[in-house]
């Protein structure tokens, strides 16, 4: 049985075959239009949390597949769920995922699952938790749909984009801090470096002191640079990091020392909020970069409506490419 929880758990050949299926879905080639692996089956599709691409591209991506998608809603339109082992149940939570995750393999020829992270607990939440509980307990492939710690998903339809947009050759790819209301969770960072080390890319990661990212994924993305031919460079000066871009991909994230304790992170993320935003100044630093988000986005915010609306914003293609990344790799995990 596959599992698809983070890239991490791939080589790079196996990446690159899976952009390779994900762009032959997208060109709708004879060969792509009749493959039907879940030709009389279903998806359970569990959501934790609000989606629209994630949801509607499953949704929509399952049923091209030939399959049909069961929408569940832990706490909405099923019981709330509790995924911690040997705990006595006598709060608020009505089931157990040990049930919960068996009951729906047995319908199901795969479980799709989104769980936030909380800001709770940060050495409790870097484990993935609830992720991690329902692959343990299911019989049949598990695809993370977004975690407290991985977005895989959605780092393979950003990988897709960059090459189909600038071909695959190696580029100068930065990830950027951007400041934001609130704290937001790690998981679009996270993939998007991994995803990007794995490929070979020249990655640039910028953000303010205090908000790097965990160190033990750091030093796999390192690790996983070297392996492809690649370089891993942070820096905290957001202006030089637009130098020579070639890929600016926008996203904003908790600080893990404040993990926790929004109120006093919202405190001290306010000095950022001049500097930290893509803007038409800071992009034209770069070598013609292309502009990537995860979407949604706070315009103005994140990154301003010049850039966002300029033919250099490439994140309407980059949500369409959700659907077709995704049809590759449930065809892979159910082949597999």
């Amino acid at each position: 049985m596959q599992n698809f929880l983070t890239t991490g758990d791939y080589s790079r050949d196996e990446l690159d075959r899976l952009i390779d299926s994900a762009l032959q879905f997208k060109l709708g080639n004879e060969k792509s239009k009749e493959t039907k692996p879940l030709a009389g089956k279903s998806v359970a599709l569990v959501f934790f949390n609000p989606s629209l691409r994630t949801r509607a591209s499953m949704q929509v991506g399952v049923f091209e597949l030939g399959g049909n998608a069961v929408v569940v809603e832990p706490g909405g339109s099923s019981w709330t769920l509790e995924h911690r082992d040997g705990v006595m149940m006598d709060g608020d939570k009505t089931e157990h995922v040990a049930e919960f995750v068996r009951v729906l393999a047995r319908y199901s020829a795969a479980i799709g699952v989104r769980t936030f992270a909380s800001l709770k607990n940060w050495e409790e939440e870097r484990t993935d938790p609830v992720l991690n509980a329902f692959a343990r307990y299911s019989t049949v492939p598990t695809i993370n749909l977004e975690s407290a710690m991985h977005h895989p998903c959605q780092a393979m339809a950003d990988m897709m984009t960059i090459r189909e947009k600038l071909g695959p050759q190696r580029k100068r790819v930065v990830l950027t801090w951007a400041w934001h209301p609130k704290p937001l969770p790690m998981a679009v960072p996270n993939s998007f470096a991994l995803a990007a080390a794995q490929i070979g890319h020249q990655v640039v990661i910028a953000h303010p002191k205090g908000y790097e990212l965990d160190k033990e994924l750091m030093e796999v993305i390192n690790r996983q640079a070297a392996i492809a031919g690649g370089s891993v460079e942070v820096t905290n000066d957001v202006a030089a990091a637009f130098d020579g871009a070639e890929v600016v991909y926008a996203k904003s994230w908790g600080s893990k020392q404040f993990y926790g304790r929004a109120e006093q992170e919202i405190a001290e993320r306010a000095q950022y909020r001049r500097n930290w935003i893509v803007d038409e100044q800071k992009m034209a630093h770069t070598n013609g970069a292309i502009f990537m988000h995860c979407l949604p986005v706070r315009r103005n915010v994140i990154v301003t409506d010049a850039v966002i609306d300029s033919p250099a914003s490439v994140v309407i293609d980059e949500a369409e490419n959700r659907l077709h990344v995704q049809k590759a790799i449930m065809t892979n995990v159910l082949s597999g």
